[in-house]
């Protein structure tokens, strides 16, 4: 299988749950080499289902194999001088460490980027907390633990996601992880680029509640030019009509035509000629100010008509998409041409499982799984014995 576009980059993962395996799962699907340090007890998401009838039970579940394919896996107690010792001989020969502990857990175990950049002046220090690192920048939560739906909350997301009565709702997926996640693997590769002109590495922070702020663009250009505090608005857009889900017969439509020349296509193919030549609705702004009633004349017509029937008539002549669940969507055809539906052997079970696949795509270099998520320690004994051996010989060198 050709490699990835990262091949020959080496990266020791000390990641847990969500954000950091993100991160590392991205980089090993673009292919990079990433060895999965986990302490005595494993990745504590290794014991999240769903797991398959059958599986072995020291195995993992559907929410490891997601995140963790792709990867080595060895273990190392850091609280013993010969798993710290183990993991400066990892360091000294990788490209990439990446990390996502609490804040200064690292520089206590005597890990530090500082003290890991001594021996591999190359190395490129990667970490996604929930507020950062002092390195970076200062901040007053700096000891909080974060979750998704803490950060969700805090940095804007939650405050512009919800009902119309001002409720709030959390985004179903965990982008206060997976985003953060995203972002530091393009810090790495990033800093990667930059280390093969300098020659030097350094350290590459992402704190998710920054990642989730950038991610709220709007709210923080909407508030600094017009002073207002943009709340939640269900499914409509502050500044954009239509731009609506819309009931269909069997389901839920979304319709999203705010530019004039779509508008006046939408009222063609739902034979709303009046609305398309009505000076009240001619443009954006003036739909946007008026946008129950549009909402109103589009539903009148979604309402009494599947979704099937919908899309016959408006695919391909207006942005138009079904509100599909995962069902639907493993059975359209984009998904397998696209092949955004990878299968993966689950151990004991002799069976293989979808996991998402990869959306970044190149020509020559393509962006995979290559096996299945690791076992605990599954590759433990051989990296064990190559690490004291390089530690050895650093130690030799020192003397």
């Amino acid at each position: 299988m050709t490699g990835g576009p990262l091949a020959g980059v080496r990266v020791v993962d000390l990641t847990h749950a969500l954000a950091g395996p993100y991160t590392t799962m991205l980089l090993a699907d673009l292919g990079a080499d990433v060895l999965k340090v986990e302490p005595p007890g494993g990745d504590m998401a290794r014991r999240a289902g769903p797991t398959p009838p059958g599986s072995d039970p020291a195995a993992y579940g559907g929410y490891f194999q997601s995140i963790n394919r792709g990867k080595r896996s060895v273990v190392l107690d850091l609280k013993t001088d010969e798993g710290a010792a183990a993991l400066r001989a990892l360091a000294a020969d990788a490209d990439v460490v990446v990390e996502n502990f609490t804040a200064g857990v690292m520089d206590r175990l005597g890990l530090s980027y500082e003290e890991l950049s001594e021996v591999n002046p190359r190395l490129v220090y990667a970490t996604v907390r929930g507020f950062g690192d002092t390195r970076s920048g200062g901040s007053p939560y700096l000891q909080w633990p974060a979750f998704d739906l803490v950060v969700q909350a805090m940095a804007g997301l939650m405050g512009i996601t919800g009902t119309e009565d001002g409720r709030p709702i959390k985004v179903g997926p965990g982008v206060g992880d997976i985003f953060p996640g995203t972002m530091l693997a393009l810090g790495i590769t990033a800093a990667l680029f930059e280390t093969r002109g300098s020659g030097r590495g350094q350290f590459v922070d992402v704190a998710m509640y920054d990642a989730i702020l950038a991610l709220c663009e709007r709210i923080v250009y909407q508030h600094s030019y017009t002073g207002a505090v943009p709340g939640q608005e269900g499914n409509r857009h502050p500044l954009l009509s239509p731009f609506d889900i819309l009931p269909a017969a069997d389901g839920w439509i979304a319709i999203a035509a705010p530019n004039n020349g779509r508008w006046r296509r939408l009222c063609e193919l739902i034979d709303r000629l009046d609305l398309r030549d009505d000076p009240a609705f001619v443009t954006n702004e003036l739909r946007v100010a008026r946008r129950g009633e549009v909402f109103e004349a589009l539903a009148a017509w979604t309402s009494g008509r599947t979704k099937a029937e919908i899309l016959d008539r408006l695919g391909g002549q207006v942005p138009v998409g079904a509100v599909r669940d995962i069902a639907e969507i493993v059975a359209d055809p984009h998904v397998a041409a696209r092949e955004m539906l990878v299968e993966l052997g689950h151990p004991g079970t002799g069976k293989r499982f979808h996991v998402a696949g990869q959306p970044l795509k190149f020509s020559r270099t393509p962006a995979r799984p290559r096996r299945r998520a690791p076992l605990l320690d599954e590759d433990g004994p051989g990296v064990r014995a190559e690490a004291a051996g390089r530690a050895a010989s650093q130690s030799e060198a020192r003397t």
